[in-house]
């Protein structure tokens, strides 16, 4: 009766570890799939960029005029396709290649810059504003790794 009774409480910890290895599993491979979740949040991005560009482009640029920038960068990535309207639980469905030049970009905000009446006293204060904002980027995850130069060619 002993050895009946052992057989089955090891058979039992066999199936319950076979479901449970299943289960997991099939969550991780669901999981691996959807895009990571990245919250973008205008108040913080602006805090993070502010605290990050050099002090001479500080003392140039208000908060509001570098919340206009970002703004202005988010709209100017959803135009290019990398910004989509809805990502929760949204498949990862790369399948074209998109080349972005930063030159393109920091021209769409210097003519932002011009139409909302920022006073840029130097072209350089847009591409500190765009190198911590892509930082910040990075820093809550919106990012993927960077693609291997034989890719891009």
């Amino acid at each position: 009766m002993d050895l009946t009774l052992g057989i089955f409480v090891v058979l039992a910890a066999v199936v319950i570890f076979a479901i449970a290895a299943g289960a997991i599993g099939r969550e991780a491979h669901r999981l691996d799939a959807i895009a990571p979740r990245a919250v973008y949040t205008v108040d913080e991005a602006v805090d993070f960029v502010a605290d990050r560009i050099p002090e001479r482009s500080q003392a140039r640029l208000t908060p509001a005029e570098v919340e206009s920038l970002l703004i202005a960068h988010i709209n100017w990535l959803h135009a290019q396709g990398l910004a989509p309207d809805r990502v929760i639980d949204q498949r990862q469905n790369i399948d074209a290649t998109l080349i972005v030049s930063d030159e393109a970009l920091i021209a769409h905000l210097m003519v932002v810059a011009a139409d909302t009446g920022i006073e840029l006293l130097d072209d350089v204060d847009i591409v500190e504003v765009v190198d911590a904002h892509l930082s910040y980027f990075d820093a809550i995850g919106a990012v993927g790794p960077t693609a291997p130069p034989d890719d891009v060619i």
